[in-house]
């Protein structure tokens, strides 16, 4: 029991040095940061809506020649993609 007392102590401690650490290393002030982090997860967001839409085009390519009696042919995850 006392093991366990002293380690959650102990993670306290370490985390008020990291979060008093965090604010006063900040490049940015709050408001600030909070707005280039929104500005950042949009990027990432449609970032990620045009490999989805990239990837959707090329599935439906496929599927297409497919249908129409046309070999696959796949590729193995190591090989890299055009971009």
């Amino acid at each position: 029991m006392r093991k366990t007392i002293w380690l959650l102590a102990g993670l306290m401690c370490g985390a008020f040095v990291g979060v008093v650490a965090g604010l006063l290393l900040a490049p940015y002030a709050g408001p600030e940061l909070q707005q280039r982090i929104q500005a950042r997860v949009q990027e990432l967001i449609e970032r990620g809506r045009e490999a989805a839409a990239a990837k959707r085009a090329e599935l439906e390519a496929q599927l297409e020649a497919f249908r129409q009696g046309e070999p696959i042919v796949l590729q193995s995850p190591s090989e890299p993609t055009e971009a």
